[in-house]
């Protein structure tokens, strides 16, 4: 495809499927251009390189995050909603998880999302840093419950390239940690679970229990803030 009938739009759909199918190390010029049927030079004349590639599919991928009507909806009902809807989406998309900690992510769906997440804790009744407390404990709840599914992606992607030899040393590792945990009763006692059998999964419905108890904390600061509204220094 030449140059001047790319877009970037394009480029960036491409990258988020190379993204998807092939992971952070998986993206370079070189293999989109071939997605793209086009040259590796020619995307360089609508993008900077790739780390800037990573922001701009970071960007896309953000508007697939709902923003609630706070008219229409509590405050609760749009915090889970919106939690939901980044777990999924990290689901769909766990490069972004590994793109968090190898550089600063930004754009305007992005920017959108956070300042609305905000204005659903501040129509809570947190104020100032305390809306931005508590937005942050819930953006890094779901975070790290993501950084389990990312895990488990990065292995099996590892497993499909790395052969009968990579399959071997994964089989080696869990038998090693089954014989450990062997020696510990908690452990032994979960060792036929789905959790324990699979590489980094967790016990069914854990991202809801855990949301639930940590919004259920947050409304517990609400009500005590309300019983004692000026306490004592």
């Amino acid at each position: 495809m030449p140059r001047d009938t790319l877009t970037r739009e394009q480029i960036v759909r491409a990258a988020i499927a190379l993204l998807d199918a092939e992971g952070l190390d998986g993206l370079n010029m070189r293999s989109l251009g071939k997605r793209l049927n086009s040259a590796a030079t020619a995307m360089y004349w609508h993008v900077k390189n790739k780390d800037h590639l990573v922001v701009l599919a970071c960007n896309e991928v953000w508007n697939e995050v709902g923003l609630p009507d706070l008219d229409a909806v509590g405050w609760r009902t749009a915090a889970e909603r919106m939690a939901g809807d980044l777990h999924a989406m990290l689901a769909r998309h766990p490069w972004l998880v590994q793109a968090f900690a190898s550089q600063p992510l930004y754009g305007e769906n992005k920017a959108r999302h956070d300042d609305h997440i905000l204005a659903v804790y501040e129509r809570a009744g947190f104020r100032g840093t305390e809306a931005d407390q508590a937005a942050g404990a819930v953006f890094t709840y779901v975070l790290g419950h993501a950084l389990s599914l990312s895990a488990a992606v990065s292995a099996d992607r590892r497993l499909t390239r790395g052969g009968d030899e990579a399959e071997a040393l994964m089989r080696e590792s869990m038998a090693r940690a089954t014989e450990i945990a062997q020696r510990y009763p908690r452990l032994r006692e979960r060792l036929d679970t789905y959790a324990a059998r699979e590489y980094a999964a967790a016990p069914d419905r854990s991202f809801e229990v855990g949301l639930r108890a940590l919004l259920d904390g947050l409304e517990l600061r609400l009500g005590d803030r309300h019983q004692n509204p000026h306490p004592a220094a």
